[in-house]
């Protein structure tokens, strides 16, 4: 994989947002050709200064995924495309979803659309969510779960990877989706609170604020470092296997919520105290959850590479507030 991306047409989307970001530094590194499309709407986490290290080797699209013109035109002669622009807030989804609608789901299938007319030889890789299977009835989870979205996001989620699924089947392109769970490191967007507890906490942490743990503190999740996450992105980006398939992603780890604010006390002064879910939150938290990552390690050799505490160390000082870099 390490030639594959060599002087290669790549397309991002969400290209300046975390995940992104992170995934076009690597590839630039690797020599690819890129082109970053991105809105710029600051609750979704743009920000230009995300891909300073590279900004002057990149093309940089400011456009929403919603228009269908502005794809058109981009996704031609593209040989990879990554479509990683999203509204990640399960709250958010819940109060606005037609919004949500359109961003996760009728822009996915836009984009797909575009492809099969401009370019259906393109190689097209989803981020999905591990949201699309509720709360878990056994653990860890496969992929073989059943599908019970929990909330608004988690549905758009499922339907937008239904409709690549369907597009490889159909129509024969070369389709793959993968399941992030929760994925954490360097440029996360710290100031939206309600994208997930694990930015919501280092936010915290950071500012100095008592770290609010909902419910118990016991639930038991898994986290990925976002350089894991590149890599998996960029190994299914390279290969033209797994047409329609979906795979989850995870990690060997699993931390409660209390262990996990635990170890990011090692790297930065952390308070924190727990209390009761407010209620609309209650309503579509899905408890433990960590998953089982088999069938994508058996399919391309995949596995994690960073534990939780070496990530979380990475992270506070890639924001300047690791304890050995404060001293």
């Amino acid at each position: 994989m390490s030639d594959f991306y060599q002087g290669r047409r790549v397309l991002i989307t969400g290209g300046l947002g975390f995940i992104g970001s992170n995934l076009a530094i690597e590839l630039q590194q690797r020599g690819a050709r890129l082109t970053l499309l991105d809105s710029m709407i600051p609750a979704y986490g743009a920000c230009i200064e995300n891909i300073e290290p590279i900004r002057d080797a990149v093309t940089v699209n400011f456009s929403d995924v919603r228009d269908q013109h502005s794809l058109t035109y981009l996704v031609r002669d593209q040989e990879v495309i990554f479509s990683l622009a999203g509204q990640v807030s399960h709250l958010d989804s819940m109060h606005e979803p037609l919004v949500d609608l359109d961003i996760n789901c009728r822009s996915q299938l836009s984009l797909l659309e575009c492809c099969r007319r401009e370019n259906p030889d393109v190689r097209l890789v989803l981020a999905s969510t591990r949201q699309i299977y509720g709360k878990p009835r056994f653990l860890p989870v496969t992929e073989d779960h059943p599908i019970a979205p929990t909330d608004i996001n988690g549905i758009n989620k499922w339907a937008a990877e239904m409709y690549f699924t369907l597009y490889a089947q159909v129509y024969g392109m070369s389709t793959v989706s993968l399941r992030l769970t929760n994925t954490y490191g360097p440029r996360m967007d710290l100031r939206n609170s309600k994208k997930g507890f694990v930015g919501v906490f280092i936010q915290q942490a950071l500012s100095g604020q008592a770290i609010r743990i909902f419910g118990t503190g016991l639930q038991r999740r898994d986290f990925n470092y976002v350089s894991d996450v590149t890599q998996a992105l960029a190994l299914v980006g390279a290969s033209r296997d797994h047409h329609g398939a979906s795979f989850n992603l995870g990690h060997d780890e699993h931390f409660t919520l209390r262990e996990f604010v635990e170890t990011l006390s090692e790297h930065c002064p952390v308070q924190f105290e727990i209390i009761p879910f407010p209620d609309e939150l209650r309503a579509i938290d899905i408890g433990d959850y960590y998953a089982d990552y088999s069938k994508f390690r058996a399919a391309t050799g995949w596995r994690p590479q960073v534990g939780l505490d070496e990530g979380l160390q990475r992270t506070m000082q890639f924001y300047g507030h690791a304890k050995e870099t404060a001293a």
